[in-house]
């Protein structure tokens, strides 16, 4: 098989993946109380308003699958849906909206970090981050949590359709060689528009190799 065989191959196993019935099925605000392992996961993290829930969306072409809380910061809880039986997607709480720093301490060293540490089925977190704004202290704060807990993540720019090229290409750069400093991080970063479609089928590609293989 060609290379560019093994791509078109990849693209359409992401296809169909993410084209087969996805559903909410648990949500859970206590570390006891969450859904027992079994298949594998993949866990969605970021700031909040960094559009984290129209990710979700664009990639399993739902709109309405995950919502957005209408107060920013306010969801508290880890969200779980099945997709297709293969693989099962954590929508996880915005963090760093108000008081970063103490936000992330509070939400995130308690539940969301005994999630990330001792979820045997958790393959990868999908990192979110906005393509049009710095850095945060709440992100790198997040990376290095997420360093501690032993996760891969993967880092991903979001809203690129609102950055002109050469601002975005100067992003990808700094955001790579942060991620190349960071042990846990994935050494790819993608970018996408949940608006225009940019990088989500290349996304859907990569997480379709975290999946169950199809029945």
């Amino acid at each position: 098989m060609t290379q560019e065989e093994e791509a078109a191959a990849a693209l359409e196993a992401g296809r169909l993946l993410f084209a087969a019935e996805c559903r909410f099925f648990f949500a859970a605000q206590q570390l006891e109380k969450l859904p027992p392992p079994a298949g594998p996961e993949v866990a969605f993290a970021g700031r909040s308003n960094v559009g984290k829930s129209s990710l979700v969306n664009a990639l399993t072409g739902r709109r309405g699958l995950a919502r957005a809380s209408n107060t920013p910061g306010r969801t508290r809880q880890l969200n779980f849906f099945d997709l297709g039986g293969r693989l099962t997607l954590v929508d996880m709480p915005g963090y760093g909206y108000a008081q970063a720093e103490r936000r992330v301490k509070e939400d995130w060293q308690g539940l969301m970090f005994e999630f990330l540490r001792g979820r045997p089925t958790l393959r990868r977190v999908v990192l979110l981050l906005d393509a049009r704004i710095e850095l945060k202290d709440s992100d790198t704060a997040v990376m290095d949590l997420l360093d501690r807990a032993a996760v891969t993540y993967q880092l991903v720019l979001t809203k690129a359709d609102a950055v002109k090229p050469p601002a975005l290409q100067s992003k990808l750069e700094s955001v790579q060689a942060l991620a190349r400093k960071h042990p846990a991080a994935f050494p790819h970063v993608a970018i996408t528009s949940s608006d225009t479609g940019l990088g989500i089928e290349a996304l859907r590609a990569e997480l379709a190799t975290l999946a169950d293989p199809p029945a």
